[in-house]
């Protein structure tokens, strides 16, 4: 089985940080870089057909611009690299969907940054991290 690291980035400084490790250990380990960017979203609200529809669109217009603006400019750094690259973008419960995506992917390393700039960005991020590393079934290594 091919070796596949996936980097969940977040848009911070540390996620910088976290690509620069990730990339280094891919690199030493002939490993796919998945960079994986997740928009938190729940499915649990009513709406009405037209309400969907609207949502649908503005989910697909999300996507575009967390692409954009929150991966590209990695795989831009990256791109003299000699790595295999790929992003992938989705919406959901973030270590939910981080952890689905190791399976879909058949990661075999995740790479996640832990911010400690703010309290409220520590709680909220670590407690995404601390559910992922939890629930994983491969090793997930938290770069600081």
């Amino acid at each position: 089985m091919p070796n596949k690291i996936m980097v969940a980035v977040d848009g911070s400084d540390g996620a910088q940080r976290t690509v620069k490790i990730a990339a280094a250990h891919a690199t030493l380990a002939n490993a796919e870089l998945i960079l994986t960017y997740v928009i938190d979203w729940s499915p649990y609200s009513f709406h009405t057909p037209e309400e969907l529809e609207d949502r649908h669109r503005r989910r697909e217009s999300e996507i575009q611009r967390a692409n954009d603006s929150m991966l590209s400019p990695h795989v831009d750094a990256l791109q003299d690299s000699g790595l295999t690259l790929s992003t992938v973008v989705r919406h959901g419960k973030i270590a939910e969907t981080l952890d689905e995506l190791v399976k879909e992917y058949n990661i075999t390393q995740v790479y996640v940054g832990r911010i400690g700039e703010s309290k409220l960005r520590s709680m909220i991020f670590g407690s995404v991290t601390a559910a992922l590393v939890q629930s994983s079934t491969v090793p997930v290594t938290v770069v600081p």
